[in-house]
C-alpha cells in the first residue's frame, strides 16, 4: 500500500493545489451563509472524488491493471495519453497567463456565489472537483496509480481515502482559517484570493506540466519493459 500511496501524491497535490475552488470557497466564506456553505463545499468536494475513485477503480479492477506487480500495457498507454493531454493543458495555461501584475478574469459564475444554498454548494463542490477536465486528468490518473500496484482490494479503498484527504487540503485551508483566525481571518483570505486570483493560471501550467512529465515518463518505462 505504501507503494500506491506514493504513486498517487502527485495526483492528489494536483488536485489539491486547483486555484479556481479554493477562490470559490474563499468567496463563499464572505457571504451570509458562509459556515454552512463552506462545510457542505468541503463535504461535496470529498465524496464527489471519494465516488469518482471507487468507480475508476472498480473498472479497473477486472481489466488486471498489474501484471504480477508491473503495471499492464493499457495502464501504460493510458499514463501517456494523460501524460500528454496534461501537458497540453500545461502550454494552454502558461499561454493564458494574465500580464505581470494583472488577475486572470473570473469564471461567470463566481458571481453567483453570494445566493448559492448549502445544497447547491455541495453540488457545486461535486462539479469543480470531478467534472472540471484538469482535476479529472488528476483523478484518473491517481486511480490508474493505485490500480497497477495490484494491492487488494481494502488496501485500495484506504490508498484512495489517503487520496481523497490530499486533494481535499486546498479548499478545507480556507476553512480552517475562518473557523480559527476569527476576526483576522478577512485579510488571510483575502490576501489569499488575490494571490491565486493573479497566479491561478501559472500555478496550473507548472503542476500540470510536472504531473504531465512523470506520466510520460513512467509511460516510456512501462511500455519498453
Amino acid at each position: 500500500m505504501g507503494e500506491a500511496i506514493g504513486q498517487l501524491l502527485p495526483f492528489a497535490v494536483g488536485v489539491a493545489l486547483s486555484p479556481m475552488p479554493i477562490i470559490a470557497m474563499v468567496l463563499m466564506l464572505i457571504t451570509p451563509r458562509a459556515r454552512a456553505n463552506g462545510i457542505t463545499f468541503v463535504l461535496g468536494w470529498m465524496l464527489g472524488i471519494a465516488v469518482a475513485g471507487a468507480i475508476l477503480l472498480a473498472l479497473a479492477s477486472p481489466s488486471n491493471a498489474s501484471d504480477e506487480g508491473a503495471p499492464s500495457h493499457w495502464v501504460s498507454w493510458l499514463k501517456l495519453v494523460l501524460g500528454l493531454l496534461l501537458l497540453m493543458v500545461a502550454v494552454k495555461e502558461w499561454r493564458a497567463r494574465p500580464a505581470a501584475g494583472a488577475d486572470a478574469p473570473m469564471p461567470k459564475w463566481m458571481s453567483a456565489l453570494d445566493d448559492l444554498t448549502p445544497l447547491k454548494a455541495g453540488g457545486l463542490a461535486v462539479l469543480l472537483g470531478t467534472i472540471n477536465p484538469k482535476n479529472l486528468l488528476f483523478i484518473v490518473g491517481g486511480a490508474a496509480a493505485v490500480a497497477q500496484t495490484g494491492i487488494s482490494t481494502g488496501d485500495q479503498v484506504v490508498a484512495w481515502i489517503v487520496f481523497t484527504l490530499i486533494a481535499s487540503v486546498g479548499v478545507a485551508a480556507p476553512l480552517v482559517i475562518y473557523f480559527v483566525m476569527g476576526d483576522r481571518a478577512a485579510s488571510i483570505l483575502d490576501g489569499l484570493k488575490t494571490w491565486m486570483a493573479r497566479n491561478n493560471t501559472a500555478v496550473m501550467a507548472v503542476l500540470c506540466l510536472i504531473v504531465g512529465v512523470k506520466l510520460v515518463g513512467d509511460a516510456i518505462t512501462g511500455l519498453s519493459s
